[in-house]
């Protein structure tokens, strides 16, 4: 199965090496452990973020725990447009000249209201950034990950919160959901003369994490009874490395069982 594939993952200290992959939110508490980890088993890393002073502190982090030197690319999602990304496209095949990873870490709760009183405004923001900036970005970079070598990875990250006060942010990730299920499914009928695949589609609900996102929805909630994103990466890892070469069109839950909310 599967989870038990995850599960008994040990990257070793190269997994990554050669690969070269863009993670988004890259500031946040997922986004930035993720990125550190990475680092550390070899890959080249682009980190995305609407926030320049948090991601170049990440940076300073890396270089400093591995000596590698990430890329960087300040971006907000909730404002960029269609060009903005293709330019991003443009920059990354220009500095780079591949890439074989791009995980969507970024996020946005929006509006927490009655269905009523939610503002039309915070609606579509929170669309923009929940589901229209991961879907044109993946669009923009698509092609280059395809022209890569290698079976390129794109993981997506879900969540389920078909609640009440929660209208926005739950159409969001289910209509990401959706994507998920039909871009694996179009990538499938995409393979080399191997019959490999050029590239795969995943994606990750953490479930129950610790962040700044969360404590903003949970205020009263204890965050030392949270998992931290340093829980969550065997996944994100697994799906990144060459041991999910085949895997694609999986929705992977990154939580035990005692995670629900």
């Amino acid at each position: 199965m599967l989870q038990d594939q995850i599960t008994q993952y040990a990257p070793a200290a190269t997994a990554l090496n050669g690969k070269t992959i863009l993670v988004t939110g890259a500031a946040g508490a997922l986004g930035s452990a993720l990125a550190m980890r990475a680092a550390t088993l070899g890959c080249e890393l682009i980190l995305l973020d609407k926030n320049e002073r948090a991601i170049n502190k990440v940076y300073d982090d890396i270089e400093a725990q591995t000596g590698a030197l990430p890329g960087l690319y300040p971006l907000d999602l909730a404002g960029a447009t269609v060009d903005d990304y293709e330019q991003l496209a443009r920059t990354v095949e220009n500095e780079f000249g591949r890439l074989t990873g791009l995980v969507h870490c970024a996020a946005s709760i929006g509006q927490l209201a009655p269905f009523l009183q939610t503002d039309a405004a915070e609606w579509q923001k929170c669309f923009t950034t929940n589901l229209h900036g991961p879907v044109f970005l993946t669009s923009a970079l698509l092609p280059l990950m395809q022209s890569s070598a290698g079976v390129g990875s794109i993981i997506f990250t879900l969540d389920n919160k078909r609640r009440a006060y929660w209208a926005s942010y739950a159409a969001a990730k289910a209509a990401l959901h959706a994507v998920v299920d039909s871009l694996a499914d179009e990538l499938d009928g995409d393979r080399d003369d191997a019959n490999q695949l050029r590239v795969r589609c995943n994606a990750v609900n953490p479930v129950k994490m610790r962040s700044m996102l969360r404590s903003s929805a949970y205020p009263g909630e204890d965050p030392l009874t949270v998992p931290t994103a340093q829980n969550k990466l065997q996944t994100y890892l697994f799906l990144l490395s060459d041991e999910s070469a085949g895997i694609n069109g999986q929705i992977v839950e990154a939580s035990s069982e005692s995670e629900t909310t």
